[in-house]
């Protein structure tokens, strides 16, 4: 039997597993979610890569407290190339739990698609490794390692600061990243680059307290109305971003992102234009770009006839490749003061940062993954861009530059990771097993 039609024969039960480990509630913040759910998701983890041949597969304590699964399964050979296999066991919270058509934490089949907070990010992906090595058997001519961490959507860096600590527990020739995924469901794609990210909150300050604004209103300086102006300074009228000192000009050389499909993907109402003068590709994964992510504000429910004098907002910024996230935090800072208007009091404090990656391409692991995905899909290997951040990666870069680092997986558009009604497509499950199966099998010999 082929490596298909087992991967198609263990299809069948691996929906059952999948819904198992969906009903978990690993959700890593302990505000929300008991933290006996990760450390249940931890267990459920180790157990199933133990009986796959990880007999050392055991659990890590990381800096931030979340645990990550790591385990080696050495080849029939030593000489052979060593493999890392990652993922992420932890989910976003299901967030507004009345906007999910289905259950969150209950798999649940839609119109084909597996619905189910982290069916596609990240435990579709796990998924997909276990059955992988189940339809190789022993048949595995590499080394593999794996991690699997507890707290990548907490994005507390507790995997980072524990892979730079202790470097000779992970160290690889090959990286498979397990957590990206396609620009459509069947075709296959490895993703390239990822943006960095900027978060700050600008804080507006204007007078001592609240005033009328019948008594003070048009000589008293408003907080809300100048940080008004300022976030309204960051784009011009075509909603390209425009912080001042940061290029607004490049432009993305791998596969195009239609237009069309994009208004679908994204849900864009009918009328409403796309942002920027660049392409859709372009504006997603070659330029900066600015969202406001909230604002501190009197609501319009309760608020009263008052002059505001004191307002924030949170920011985000994406960074693409080829730009320093450092760079780009001081020219959002810079560029936030020099638009305040009346000469208010601003503050901009950083918090979070992170640099964009981007991968090697051309080498021994890419080619042979790029051979298997067309063969698992019957369509060529795209390269994709993620407008999203996974610092790890950077951190996997500067532990270990002589490897090879591609990042895969099953989440695509539809899946809608880390918003309500998130699903997967099943046969992104299969392809992607199957993808892995035949890189593991081809890897070996390309390399040798």
């Amino acid at each position: 039997m082929d490596l298909r039609a087992r991967i198609t024969d263990l299809m069948r039960p691996a929906r059952e597993e999948l819904a198992e480990f969906v009903a978990i509630r690993s959700v890593a913040d302990a505000r929300q979610f008991p933290a006996e759910e990760c450390a249940k998701a931890a267990q459920w983890v180790l157990g199933k890569f133990a009986g796959l041949g990880f007999s050392d597969a055991h659990l890590e304590r990381t800096p931030d407290g979340s645990d990550a699964v790591v385990g080696s399964r050495p080849g029939p050979d030593p000489d052979a190339p060593t493999v890392l296999l990652y993922a992420h066991y932890d989910v976003q919270p299901p967030l507004d739990d009345s906007a999910w058509r289905t259950p969150p934490f209950e798999l649940t089949e839609v119109d084909g698609r597996w619905y189910g907070r982290g069916a596609a990010d990240c435990k579709g992906n796990i998924l997909a490794h276990l059955l992988a090595l189940r339809a190789l058997g022993d048949d595995v001519p590499v080394n593999l390692m794996l991690v699997v961490e507890g707290s990548e959507e907490q994005g507390t860096g507790g995997l980072e600061a524990f892979v730079a600590s202790h470097p000779d527990l992970f160290r690889a020739d090959t990286i498979l990243v397990c957590d990206t995924g396609n620009a459509a469901v069947g075709h296959p794609a490895a993703t390239v680059t990822l943006r960095g990210m900027v978060n700050v909150v600008v804080t507006v300050e204007a007078m001592a307290s609240e005033l009328h604004s019948g008594m003070f209103g048009g000589a008293a300086p408003d907080a809300l109305a100048a940080l008004i102006a300022m976030l309204a300074s960051l784009r011009d009228q075509q909603g390209n971003t425009t912080i001042t000192g940061l290029d607004n000009a490049q432009t993305w050389t791998g596969a195009p992102y239609p237009p069309e499909q994009f208004r679908v993907d994204a849900g864009v109402l009918e009328g409403v234009s796309l942002l920027g003068d660049g392409s859709v590709s372009d504006m997603l994964w070659a330029r900066p770009a600015i969202t406001v992510l909230g604002i501190d504000c009197p609501a319009v429910t309760g608020s009263t006839a008052a002059i505001v004098p004191r307002a924030a907002a949170r920011l985000n910024l994406r960074v693409p490749p080829g730009m320093a996230a450092a760079d780009a935090r001081t020219a959002l800072a810079d560029h936030l003061k020099a638009a305040a208007p009346w000469g208010v009091h601003v503050t901009v404090d950083l918090e979070a940062i992170g640099s964009p990656f981007q991968a090697a391409v051309g080498g021994a692991a890419f080619e042979a993954m790029g051979a298997a995905m067309s063969e698992a899909y019957g369509r060529p290997m795209a390269t994709l861009g993620q407008g999203g951040s996974i610092p790890l990666c950077n951190v996997f870069a500067d532990t270990y530059p002589d490897a090879e680092i591609i990042l895969l997986g099953v989440e695509e558009p539809l899946a809608l990771i880390h918003a309500p009604n998130e699903s997967v497509d099943p046969n992104e499950i299969r392809a992607l097993a199957e993808s892995l199966a035949l890189f593991l099998q081809r890897y070996a010999t390309l390399r040798g």
